[in-house]
This record gives C-alpha cells, structure tokens and sequence, in this order.
C-alpha cells in the first residue's frame, strides 16, 4: 500500500451484526480504532498483521446491544480515549478517568488526529441522547475533504436507528417520542453532507438496533439520500417521520438494559479472554444450579434427549438470541459444545456480559451418558396438524414478533415475543400444558427450552407456521 494512503478496515461480527472500524495512518503507524466490542485481543492482531499500533479508541454512543471495548482499553498507557460529553448528566460516562489512558471528551465540532488523518466530530442525538458520529478526512493523501463517516447507530444502510431503546430497553418512561422527534432533526444534517463521502455503520442486517438495516456493509450519503426511505420521511413536516420510526419496531432483548447500564458504568475488566477447561458431565450433574447451553444445531435431537435444564442455544446466529434473552448476569454457565466452537462461543458471552463460564463438555460426552444410563430430559415435538386445538388441551404460546402476530395467529394464543419471555414469563400460565410455535420453529426451540427449565409441560412446534394458514383455511372451507 502506498505510504500516503489511509489503512480502513472494517472489522465484523457477525452474531450481532455489527461493526468495528480500524483507521491507520501510513506515515506514522498510528491507528484509530472505532465502536470495539470487549474482546480486545483480536483488533490488536489485526493492526500488529499491518503494521499498525492503536493509539486511540472511540464510540460513537453508550451501546445497548454489546459490552464495549473501551473500558479494556483504557488500562493501556499512550492510548487516547475518546468519548462523547454530550448529552443529559444520567447518560455520561461514570468510568472517564479510571485506568491509565488519556481521554479526550467531545462534542459538536470537535477535532482531533491520528498522524495525518484528522476526525470531525458531530453530535447526532436521537438512538441516544450522546451520540455522535465521526467524519473521517485522510490529509495525508492530500484531501481535503471527508472520504467517510462513522455512523454508528444513526444511519445505516437503508435505515436510521431506533430511537426507543431509552425507554422500551432502558425503563426511561416518555423518552421514545421525543427521542424520535430529536433523531428527525439529527438526521437533516445529512442533507448538508458531501455525497461522495462513505457512510460506515455500527451495523448491519439482523441487528435488533433497526427495523431493516440492509445487508451491504457500506454505503454512500448519495445513495442513502436517494434510496433510504426512512432517511427521506426524516425531510417531511409534520408526525409521519416520528410515527413511521416507532412503529413496529421488534422488541428488545432484556439484556439490552443491562448493556446500557454497564458501558455507561464502566464493565468489569477480563484482561486476557478466559479458556474455561473441559468438563464431564458427572462434574455438572446434580447442579440445577447451572445452565447448561446446549449448542447443538439439530433441535429435533435437542428435543429428544438434552442434560435436565439445559437451554437450547444453538452454535449459529441463534445462539445470542437465546443466551441474551433467557441467562442472567449471575448465572452460571457450561458449554455443550465442540472444542473448535468454544473460544468464539465465550467471546460472543462476554460481549453481551455474560462471564460466568465454568467450562465446556463435548456432545459426543452425551452420547455415551445415555448409552450408560445418565439421567436426560426431552420435550414433545409436534407438527400444527398434531397439536391440539386452540381453546381444548394447553394453552397456545406465540413467540414471532408483534407484526406477525398483528397479520395472523392461532385464535386465543397468548402472544409473548421470544426475546421477551423471560421477562414476561409470569403471563404463561401454569397446570396445563403449553404448545409453543413460532414462524418456522427456530424461535419456538429457544422458547421451548427455556420454558421446560421453569417446569412447564411443554409441546413444541417444530413446523412452518404456514401449514398452519393453510390448515385453517382449509377447514374454514370444509364448514361453509
């Protein structure tokens, strides 16, 4: 690379959707790193691999969705940190000052370098009252203008941030409307903004932080203005933005609240990430205390045989949805895991602040328990044509988000969101039994899971919901 140009990276993760930004300059070897989740030691290798140190660290807003990386950073000395000062007294930073870094505090029209590359602060409030984004211009390749922005969790592809998360995550009662109403106002600054300039965002498709973010990892403040709906209405007069913004928003994860309050508070340090040993199932055994994440993909043989109270948590994307919605902070944890899954697995609790992993036990492990005569539990899989109808024996419990709730659904279910359960979990009602279903089942096996481990008797869904329409269709028909 030629040494007058700018290093970019951006740096994914891709069970939360979300995305970091490595910025270097050339002439001077200095890197900026930008919105890092708590698992240092990976952007280190990267900017060691070219050559690069960070020297300062940077995000946008309090996150509500990851621990951030900050806080680790901070106990660096000769690294800057750089967070916003603006916003009310409730969402400032209770950590600036612990450790032994530098910070820089910021707002609206602040400046600061890295060698030759300068950042422009803005403060973009709305997602959260602190907010802010960084305009990148690469002075070392003799520009004068921005090539970027990092738009956290203002502007994504295709879509805006959610401004509800203050009061539908974070309890803060009357936040949501004028939050949206501040974010319609943030958002005409982009009208102002050059339209070659790169937008960056804090996330990407399947982030809970919008309703519809695209699955392009960047994009351009041209492109965005022309072909971002939502960006678009944000022009209008009047309540349509406000009104269009909050509805139908997907409910948030619980633990949500909890992430706000930590980046805010400042998260308990992990220095090197853990590697917790491997275990037997005898060492586990006789614990109801633990929670066994059992991360086996194949639900079908989750459901016929798992350790007693075990979550189903399976190693794909799913596996934050479930260890996000239904563990708690003090809870306990083993692995059901194959050994070249673990170290991603406990990176992706950390990052969500779960940090007690008392160690892992191979799926083969089960096998041989069973075949010994070790205690397992199972839970009833059902298809739409073999479960019970509405209104008879057990109660109907729909885990698929409110539209689809609002566009059709079993007569009578009780509508609880999967990653609302655990919070909501006294509506379920007890002494019958519940027949759990989602869109196409995936949801329902988490749910299902979690309500065996409080002791419901359980039937889950394992179908396509569509059967179900069809079914209903078809019997309506049979009866006129």
């Amino acid at each position: 690379m030629p040494e007058d140009l700018m290093l970019f990276r951006q740096i994914a993760d891709p069970e939360l959707s979300q995305y970091a930004y490595l910025v270097g300059c050339q002439r001077t070897g200095e890197a900026l790193l930008i919105d890092p989740e708590r698992d240092i030691d990976r952007y280190d290798r990267l900017a060691a691999d070219e050559g690069f140190r960070i020297t300062t660290v940077a995000e946008t807003h309090i996150h509500a969705d990851y621990v951030s990386g900050l806080r680790e950073f901070a106990e660096r000395p000769g690294v800057r940190v750089v967070l916003s000062k603006a916003g009310p007294p409730e969402w400032q930073y209770a950590w600036v000052g612990q450790g032994r870094a530098e910070y820089l505090l910021v707002g609206d029209g602040d400046r600061f370098s890295i060698g030759h590359i300068d950042i422009e602060v803005r403060h973009t409030p709305g997602h959260t009252p602190e907010h802010v984004v960084f305009v990148v211009t690469d002075r070392g390749s003799g520009a004068d203008r921005p090539i970027g922005v990092a738009t956290g969790d203002f502007l994504f592809v295709g879509d805006v941030g959610r401004p509800d998360l203050l009061e539908s995550a974070a309890g803060h009662v009357g936040a949501m409307r004028p939050s949206a109403v501040q974010l319609q106002a943030s958002l005409r600054q982009v009208d102002a903004w050059p339209e070659f300039m790169q937008v960056w965002p804090g996330h990407g498709a399947g982030s809970a932080c919008g309703k519809a973010l695209g699955a392009v990892p960047m994009s351009t403040v041209g492109y965005e203005r022309r072909f971002n709906g939502v960006l678009s209405l944000a022009r209008d007069q009047g309540d349509a933005f406000v009104d269009a913004i909050l509805d139908g928003q997907p409910a948030p994860p619980p633990y949500f609240a909890r992430m706000k309050q930590v980046n805010r508070d400042g998260a308990p340090l992990i220095g090197a990430v853990p590697s917790p040993p491997r275990l037997a199932i005898a060492d586990v055994a006789g614990r109801p205390e633990l929670v066994v994440l059992d991360t086996r993909e194949d639900r079908a043989a989750f459901m016929e045989a798992h350790l007693p109270g075990s979550l189903h948590a399976p190693r794909t994307r799913q596996f934050t949805a479930a260890t996000g919605a239904y563990v708690d902070p003090g809870q306990s944890m083993v692995l059901l895991a194959e050994e070249s899954d673990v170290d991603r697995l406990v990176r992706q609790l950390l990052r969500i602040g779960l940090d007690r992993i008392e160690g892992w036990i191979a799926p083969a492990e089960l096998d041989r328990w069973r075949a010994d005569g070790g205690a397992t539990s199972s839970i009833e899989r059902i298809s739409f044509s073999q479960a019970p109808q509405p209104g008879q024996d057990g109660t109907w419990i729909d885990v698929r988000s409110a539209a689809e709730f609002a566009a059709d659904h079993v007569p009578g279910a009780l509508h609880v969101p999967q990653s609302r359960l655990a919070v909501e979990q006294a509506r379920v009602p007890r002494g019958r039994p519940v027949i759990v279903h989602c869109a196409t089942g995936g949801r329902a096996a988490l749910a299902s899971a979690f309500l065996a481990r409080l002791g419901h008797d359980v039937r889950y869904v394992d179908d396509d919901f569509a059967r179900w329409r069809a079914q209903a269709r078809q019997e309506k028909v049979g009866t006129t």
